[in-house]
C-alpha cells in the first residue's frame, strides 16, 4: 500500500495554461461546425488552453446535440447550460481545461464520474483509447448512452450508478475527471488511480468555494494541487 501524502499548492488565475469518433468530425453540412470553430477560437484557444488534442476534440464534438432542444440556440455561448434533474453542462472553457489538465494520450484509459449529457465523455473519446462513465440519474445515463451511440463513440461504456465508488473491476485508469463537486476527494477514486495517473475534480461545498483540484499519484504518496475556483453541482450519492 502507498502512505498517501497531500500537497496543497496556491490558487492560481484562469489564464493557466486523437483518435477521432467516425460521426464526430465535421463535415460541409454540418451547420454548428462554424459556431464550434468561434467558440474554440474565442473562449477556449483565447484563455491559454494550447493542448492541439484537446482543441481539435472540443473542435469536432457537436455540443448542441448533448442539450435539451429548448437550449440549442444558445449551445455554444460561454456558460453551462441546464440539463434537467437538477443538472448542468458545463461551460466550454471548463470542460477544455479539465481536459487538458488530465494529460492524456491515445492510448489512455479515463474513468468519467457524472456523465450528465455526455459531452465531456464524447471529448475525452475523442483523445483517448477507452472513457468509462458514472451517472448516478438513470435517466440522464440512458439519454447520454443514446447520444453517445448515435455520434459513433463506440469506445465510451456508460453505467448507471454511485460514482463515487467508481468502476472497480476497469481499474486502474490512467486518468479520472469528476464533474460534480463532492466535499472531499473520495478515497475509492483515488484507489482506482494508476500509479503516475491524474485525478480533475472540484471539491468544496455548496456553501463555499470550491476549488479544482488536479491530484497525482507517484510511488511516494498522493500529490493534491489547487488550481482555480469554480461552481459546480453536488456529487449526488445514492
Amino acid at each position: 500500500m502507498i502512505g498517501f501524502r497531500w500537497v496543497a499548492v496556491a490558487v492560481v488565475t484562469l489564464a493557466c495554461g486523437s483518435r477521432p469518433a467516425p460521426t464526430g468530425e465535421p463535415s460541409a453540412r454540418d451547420s454548428t461546425a462554424a459556431a464550434r470553430t468561434r467558440m474554440v477560437h474565442e473562449q477556449i484557444a483565447a484563455r491559454d488552453i494550447r493542448d492541439t488534442r484537446v482543441l481539435e476534440a472540443m473542435r469536432r464534438v457537436p455540443r448542441d446535440r448533448f442539450v435539451p432542444v429548448l437550449y440549442r440556440a444558445a449551445a455554444y455561448e460561454d456558460h453551462p447550460l441546464s440539463i434537467g434533474y437538477g443538472q448542468t453542462i458545463s461551460q466550454p472553457y471548463i470542460v477544455a481545461w479539465m481536459t487538458e489538465a488530465l494529460q492524456l494520450t491515445p492510448a489512455s484509459r479515463v474513468l468519467e464520474v457524472g456523465t450528465g449529457s455526455g459531452y465531456q465523455a464524447a471529448v475525452l473519446a475523442e483523445i483517448a483509447q477507452s472513457v468509462y462513465t458514472i451517472e448516478i440519474v438513470g435517466e440522464l445515463a440512458q439519454e447520454a448512452k443514446k447520444t453517445l451511440s448515435e455520434l459513433g463513440y463506440r469506445n465510451v461504456q456508460v453505467r448507471h450508478g454511485d460514482g463515487y465508488r467508481g468502476w472497480p473491476e476497469a481499474a486502474p485508469f490512467d486518468g479520472i475527471i469528476v464533474t460534480a463537486a463532492p466535499d472531499h476527494v473520495p478515497q475509492p477514486l483515488v484507489d482506482q488511480l494508476k500509479m503516475g495517473g491524474r485525478m480533475v475534480i472540484p471539491v468544496g461545498g455548496q456553501d463555499e468555494i470550491q476549488q479544482m483540484t488536479v491530484i497525482t499519484k507517484t510511488a511516494s504518496g498522493v500529490v493534491s494541487r489547487q488550481t482555480i475556483p469554480v461552481r459546480f453541482v453536488p456529487l449526488v450519492r445514492e
